[in-house]
């Protein structure tokens, strides 16, 4: 076995042996192209040059059909909003605890309270939320 055949062999397998210390990175895609550069130094002598133009374009390749075929096809999720809480609040009415003042307040949900933003409106009024800016609640005065 030759010093290139061992050298892309281990690119190999320290590239598909990254993905798992950064997952999503596609390193694993750059591993199947230097497992293709190893099979083609296998089996033609190729001068150093060409084995980095053969890296280069079957990494591209792999790439691509990582782009293409395995990309986003990720099934939709049974449940989109788990471990969004801010979003399943969305359309609740819920009272003040605190009053609305200068466009701030907040309530209770749960045992936490919420940073509301809204127009002034006093302590125990029913609010409904509207929408969620980061653990900040919109809401508006509940009909």
């Amino acid at each position: 076995m030759s010093r290139e055949m061992i050298f892309w062999a281990c690119a190999a397998l320290l590239l598909m042996a990254a993905e798992t210390f950064a997952p999503g990175a596609f390193m694993l895609w750059l591993g199947f192209a230097a497992a293709g550069t190893f099979v083609l130094v296998s089996v033609l002598p190729l001068a150093p040059i060409w084995q980095a133009v053969a890296f280069v374009v079957l990494s591209f390749v792999s790439v691509g059909v990582y782009l293409q075929f395995f990309r986003g096809k990720e099934k939709p999720s049974d449940q989109p909003l788990l471990n969004r809480r801010g979003q399943q609040l969305i359309g609740q009415a819920l009272p003040l605890e605190s009053a609305i003042v200068n466009g701030q307040g907040r309530v209770k949900i749960g045992d936490a309270f919420w940073t509301v933003q809204g127009p002034d409106l006093p302590a125990g009024t029913r609010v409904r939320v509207i929408a969620v800016d980061s653990m900040t609640l919109k809401v508006d005065p509940a009909d």
